[in-house]
């Protein structure tokens, strides 16, 4: 095999989920009528912001080679903590600052904090205990999800403060305030990923956790911060929640965390760590958004959506397989 192509063949293993998301693009442009305009471009890249963020915390934890299923739970709670401060309807305490504007950076201060916390406890528990991501992060799901019925006592927060209700209103080239604050979230934390020893010794670590360590590297330091990191953008993925419902419900979110791991798994990211891009990520996010929006667009029942998400999870499964076996004979 020449060089030339080589180059080809690997660009478009580390694109794959690109290429799909054109092809999808495409075909529903083709064939589904009303599809090919910019509001429904628009709709598209809005409607993947919470679960863009969200996948963002659970892409870095994988890499890293373990994994995190508190997410959604921790979402809900910050959620519930911002609505119950800043809502002034249902169980909102209205709490007012002045000037008004101090209502934003503290609220998301507040999502971020709870996030964060959980995170510190998930990472302390698995990296300095040695115990099960997958059972600590699962026991962690259920109880924070719990935590959110007990603070709310089944009731709902609604009308959030204008002052930060205004990031979901307000829009910049077309798109709302939220959906640039995901795109920005990507960028950031791809640039991290890629740019940074932190970044570096993550996929180091989710490659071979034993040969980083022997490398000199601070494992249990890295891992600790991814933890704390991944609770922190659930908490950011709450608060975008809040702002995009107006508020808070005790069952807010349910379902966001099968739909994370699939824009994950979607987006080329290896569940046995060590492999993957934020902005394939973020293509997964937007392969996701695109058919929800082509089976509302063809009226077809809600139940489909989980048919075909479940599907495509399985062929990201297969076809990161297939990957793999080129990538060895590339080698």
């Amino acid at each position: 095999m020449s060089p030339r192509t080589r180059h080809i063949l690997e660009l478009v293993l580390d694109n794959l989920v690109w290429f799909m998301l054109v092809f999808v693009l495409a075909v529903f442009s083709i064939f589904i009528p009303n599809f090919f305009q910019l509001g429904i471009f628009a709709n598209i890249i809005e409607a993947s912001s919470v679960l863009g963020v969200m996948s963002i915390g659970l892409a870095l934890v994988i890499i890293a080679g373990h994994m995190d299923l508190s997410v959604e739970s921790v979402a809900a709670l910050s959620a519930m903590a911002v609505g119950i401060m800043f809502c002034s309807s249902g169980i909102g305490l209205g709490l007012q600052l002045h000037p008004e504007w101090l209502m934003v950076p503290v609220s998301l201060a507040v999502a971020l904090v709870v996030g964060a916390v959980i995170g510190v406890v998930n990472g302390f528990l698995i990296v300095r205990l040695k115990m099960s991501a997958f059972i600590i992060t699962l026991a962690s799901y259920i109880w924070v999800r719990g935590l959110v019925l007990v603070v709310s006592g089944g009731r709902s927060a609604q009308d959030l403060a204008p002052a930060i209700r205004w990031f979901g209103i307000q829009r910049l080239a077309g798109l709302p305030l939220t959906a640039w604050i995901a795109v920005g979230c990507f960028v950031v934390f791809s640039l991290i990923l890629a740019k940074t020893p932190f970044g570096r010794h993550l996929v180091m670590i989710g490659g071979n956790e034993t040969a980083t360590f022997r490398a000199g590297i601070r494992v249990n330091r890295n891992l600790i911060i991814a933890f704390v990191l991944a609770g922190a953008i659930a908490g950011l993925a709450g608060w975008l929640l809040a702002i995009r419902t107006s508020g808070a419900t005790a069952n807010l979110g349910v379902g966001l965390l099968f739909n994370a791991f699939a824009a994950v798994v979607i987006g080329g990211v290896s569940l046995k760590g060590g492999v993957g891009t934020l902005p394939g990520v973020y293509a997964g996010v937007l392969l996701l958004s695109a058919i929800n929006t082509a089976i509302n667009l063809m009226g077809l029942p809600a139940n489909f959506t989980q048919v075909i998400h479940g599907l495509l999870v399985l062929a990201a499964v297969l076809l990161d397989a297939f990957k793999q076996t080129i990538r060895q004979r590339l080698a």
